[in-house]
């Protein structure tokens, strides 16, 4: 009996530690979800809550970075909350891999807003436009001026300045840049355009051009007279037609702008007609003294006009004047002199026109302005 008893007991006591054991580990468990919860909540309201972002600030995804790199120097920067209990970056991560959004980083610089949250923060990286950093090539531009722009003091741009590119070297368009980028790889993908736009529009010139155009040098140079006289893309092709057809007849070119480039070499924009002195004085770019092309282009063209070059309207056209003092107003186009007289004419009545109407203008402005009454535009 006393066996019996001992066995029951043995079996009571194995039981009663079975349960002992059980119930440490769900009072375990229940401690872990418990301290699970409480992590995720106070990690979920260190990251929707308003950061630590003090004032709007830039900050910068640097090219190749990745998600933990930008977390950390974000820690550094004290743009999320540094010292938690949880460190930021950890939350950060994780809150970008519970969002499914750890691939979107895009390398560029982001304006963050005051008091912006962990969350908004990566909604920014991830999801936010990075702030526009160019170079902005105006068509007509010339290359002393651009090296201008590439020189000027920008905290964005680095390196040393550089010399004035060849004139025509540089395609007529925007480059974006990345802060840090040096002065002179943005010069170098200035040039690197202009030579696959060149050698693409080459390709595709029209044969009738060969007579006169020889080489994809001659391009750009007549690009760039047409660029300089007319501002109006449709317009361009008659414009580069008629110096095509007096290239061919062996007429002079006799464009204003040429004058002008001989006179300043493309170091001071001079916004007026020649004088007649410069029409006559003898350089190399003035059309009104040599035959055919000047040395070379006197400004920076667009695509535009290197196609109006390329492919130049079919016409027998060899004068043009402009219609008024209005650049908009385009050009009058004629085949022959007699009839670009009368253009010549009409021209100058509409600019005498114009000339009368602004005189009156500011006669009356003068006379409203002794009146007492303003004169400002409303």
């Amino acid at each position: 009996m006393a066996r019996d008893e001992d066995r029951r007991t043995r079996r009571r006591r194995r039981r009663s530690g079975f349960v002992d054991v059980v119930n440490a580990l769900l009072t375990l468990v229940v401690l872990g979800l418990l301290a699970a919860v409480g992590l995720f909540l106070y990690g979920a309201n260190r990251y929707y809550a308003p950061g630590a972002v003090r004032a709007d600030t830039n900050f910068t995804v640097e090219k190749g970075s990745s998600l933990r790199t930008t977390a950390q120097r974000l820690e550094e920067q004290g743009l999320i909350p540094p010292n938690e209990l949880i460190p930021s970056e950890w939350i950060f991560r994780i809150g970008a891999y519970g969002q499914r959004k750890e691939a979107g980083l895009k390398a560029g610089v982001y304006e963050l807003k005051a008091n912006s949250s962990m969350a908004e923060v990566l909604h920014q990286l991830i999801e936010g436009e990075p702030l526009d950093f160019f170079v902005n090539v105006i068509p007509g531009d010339t290359s002393f001026a651009v090296a201008e722009k590439l020189n000027a003091a920008n905290p964005n741009l680095t390196g040393d300045p550089i010399g004035v590119p060849a004139e025509g070297s540089l395609l007529a368009v925007r480059y974006d840049y990345f802060p840090g980028d040096t002065r002179q790889s943005v010069l170098e993908k200035m040039q690197a355009q202009m030579r696959a736009k060149l050698d693409e529009i080459w390709k595709m010139r029209d044969p009738t051009i060969d007579a006169v155009i020889k080489t994809p040098a001659e391009l750009v140079t007549l690009a760039s007279i047409v660029e300089k006289e007319t501002g109006l893309a449709s317009e361009r092709p008659q414009v580069a037609a008629v110096f095509i057809n007096r290239l061919k007849k062996k007429m002079r070119l006799q464009t204003d702008p040429t004058v002008l480039y001989g006179v300043s070499e493309g170091k001071v924009v001079i916004n007026r007609s020649p004088t007649s002195a410069e029409l006559k004085a003898k350089n190399p770019y003035n059309t009104y003294q040599i035959n055919g092309l000047p040395p070379g282009p006197i400004a920076n063209p667009g695509e535009d006009a290197l196609l109006a070059v390329a492919r130049p309207t079919q016409t027998k056209d060899l004068y043009f004047v402009a219609k008024s003092a209005n650049p908009a107003d385009g050009h009058l186009f004629a085949v022959t002199y007699a009839e670009h007289r009368r253009n010549v004419a009409a021209y100058r009545k509409a600019a005498a026109s114009a000339e009368s109407e602004a005189a009156r203008e500011a006669l009356e402005a003068e006379q409203a302005k002794e009146a007492g009454e303003s004169v400002d535009a409303p």
